[in-house]
């Protein structure tokens, strides 16, 4: 008897309770989340994170920073607190204050050293590098460790990096960005964008092909895998548009307008158009889905863009599914 039975626990573990235990393990050691400056009412009780990112200090063209929220705004959490400093659009600021050719970059850095005095560490999310200026972004990240090393005690400096499924020679390479930097965040979002066809924020064999990358070549114990919250809307038909003379006619015939309005001389028309549209979203089962897939692969950090966005049941589904870090 002792014999049929015990080959077919042993079957059922490795099939079905194997997995579970796996993926209900305590998995994470760092839940990162990233806070808006003035929303602070998004950090709500329940969200349970290890890591605040909080968004954002800019610069100006003198190396000085803008817009540094204020550390004592975030009451009430024992966890880590991180300045985030980001550029996302401007190449020519970007280049003009990490070149060094400008005299910018050293005012930059003492800027960001010394704000970072009441946070636990500083992330830099540069997402407007220009190509040739990718020897130049790592050197300012060489020297932004050193510089915060000399205003006291060790913090973790962070970067944000875009999602790749290969090497890409520009200026966020993982391996030389990596090999600077105590973390290093993957923003595995924006598979499918407002401008490409509809599709999911971050498709799971999209994640899955990023973060087999990342992991392979940042290492795991610095990697961190971004997770979206929010959704996008893409409609099959978008009017907005310039029109030459000609063209309007022909639209007007297509939709029938017989005759025009004038207002103060000025011509104008209106019609109906019906749009399907079609919503990507996240929710907590998606997130979870996810976090799975990120923790199969022996990553253990994770980061959610953005606190105040999220389906409010994945701290709940967290906890549950036992893959939530230390509770602060």
């Amino acid at each position: 008897m002792k014999t049929r039975i015990a080959p077919f626990i042993l079957s059922l573990f490795l099939t079905v309770l194997l997995p579970y235990a796996a993926f209900a393990s305590p998995a994470f050691s760092e839940i990162w989340g990233y806070l808006l400056s003035g929303d602070e009412k998004s950090l709500v009780p329940e969200a349970s994170v290890t890591d605040i990112a909080y968004f954002g200090a800019g610069m100006n063209a003198y190396g000085a920073l803008v817009g540094v929220p204020t550390r004592s705004r975030i009451k009430d959490r024992n966890g880590r607190v991180h300045l985030v400093v980001a550029e996302t659009s401007n190449q020519a600021l970007t280049h003009f204050c990490i070149d060094p050719r400008f005299g910018i970059r050293d005012a930059l850095v003492e800027s960001i050293a010394a704000a970072a005095a009441p946070y636990d560490g500083v992330q830099i999310d540069f997402e407007a590098v220009p190509p040739a200026d990718a020897a130049n972004f790592r050197d300012f990240l060489m020297e932004l460790s050193r510089a915060m090393l000399r205003y006291g005690t060790e913090k973790t400096l962070s970067v944000a990096l875009p999602a790749r499924t290969r090497k890409i020679v520009d200026p966020y390479e993982y391996g030389s960005i990596s090999a600077v930097v105590d973390r290093v965040i993957v923003m595995a979002y924006d598979e499918h964008w407002s401008g490409s066809a509809p599709g999911p924020i971050a498709s799971l064999a999209w994640c899955g092909r990023v973060a087999t990358y990342a992991r392979d070549v940042i290492g795991a114990e610095k990697l961190v895998m971004g997770i979206p919250f929010y959704g996008r809307a893409w409609g099959d038909v978008n009017p907005s548009k310039a029109y030459k003379f000609s063209s309007l006619g022909n639209l007007m015939a297509d939709k029938g307008i017989a005759e025009i309005n004038r207002t103060e001389g000025i011509p104008w028309f209106e019609y109906v158009e019906t749009v399907r549209v079609k919503v990507f979203f996240e929710d907590s089962r998606s997130v979870i889905e996810r976090a799975a897939l990120y923790r199969e692969r022996g990553i253990s950090g994770l980061s959610f863009w953005r606190l105040g966005q999220e389906d409010p049941e994945i701290w709940s589904a967290l906890k549950t599914s036992g893959n939530l870090a230390v509770k602060y």
